[in-house]
């Protein structure tokens, strides 16, 4: 049995997908509204377009209270550039702190921590970025897009926890830039990265886009997809190969 849903969040449409015997029990649905709620919370606190949220306070250089979840947030970011040796970097170009990088997947692996304990197997999608949990072992299949045809997709990944995370410019265009020069990076299609954390995969996704897959971390394994529609993989990344055409999530 299945239960889907979704919303539109963060400028992105965020799904989550319960499967199993409880799919449509009420205390699924209760924790599925939970989880929306708390990245209901995330982007009202860290949304660079609302004027009122405390990225956007920040910016303008106005002095508040900081919540616990940027003190959170900015430190998970320090940590996030340390990591990478300097590949990820909160800041943009201009020198305005920006942790869009780490926050949308931070937001979604926090989230689902309500739906810890239930008798569920579960997959929430942000914006391409996918973290799951599967307490009956049977992994999800999930789908990488293709960067050069956002209805194509260039392979599947088995996973039945931890996180899938894809950096590229297909679908927002340049928008990532090398901290140590400026620029824009641009050297492969797109990066996607598995492992542990979503978050985790998410900083080091970006890193390795920016920079290269000397980033990766211990338990982290990555596909690249290069400029010429090519494919390369680390040692440890595994394709399902026999389902490329039908993942349970894309």
């Amino acid at each position: 049995m299945k239960r889907s849903w979704v919303e539109q969040l963060m400028g992105m449409p965020i799904s989550l997908l319960a499967r199993g015997p409880d799919a449509r029990d009420d205390r699924v649905h209760l924790a599925v509204q939970q989880v929306y709620a708390d990245l209901r919370d995330a982007d009202a606190t860290f949304s660079p377009y609302r004027p009122d949220s405390e990225v956007s306070r920040l910016a303008q250089g106005e002095v508040f209270e900081w919540s616990d979840e940027l003190r959170e947030v900015m430190q998970l970011c320090d940590e996030a550039e340390k990591l990478t040796r300097g590949a990820f970097n909160a800041r943009t170009p201009d020198g305005v702190w920006d942790p869009s990088g780490l926050v949308k997947s931070w937001a979604a692996e926090r989230a689902t921590r309500h739906l810890e304990g239930l008798r569920v197997d579960w997959c929430l999608n942000a914006g391409g970025d996918v973290v799951v949990g599967c307490p009956s072992g049977e992994p999800f299949r999930v789908g990488i897009q293709d960067p050069h045809d956002p209805a194509g997709i260039v392979a599947v990944i088995e996973r039945s926890s931890g996180g899938v995370a894809t950096s590229g410019t297909a679908a927002r265009g340049a928008h990532l830039y090398d901290p140590a020069s400026g620029a824009a990076a641009g050297g492969y299609a797109s990066v996607t990265v598995a492992g542990p954390s979503l978050r985790v995969a998410d900083v080091l996704a970006t890193a390795a886009f920016v920079r290269d897959l000397t980033v990766l971390s211990s338990g982290y394994e990555a596909l690249v997809v290069h400029l010429d529609g090519s494919q390369s993989t680390t040692p440890g990344w595994t394709n399902d190969n026999s389902v490329v055409s039908s993942p349970d999530w894309a």
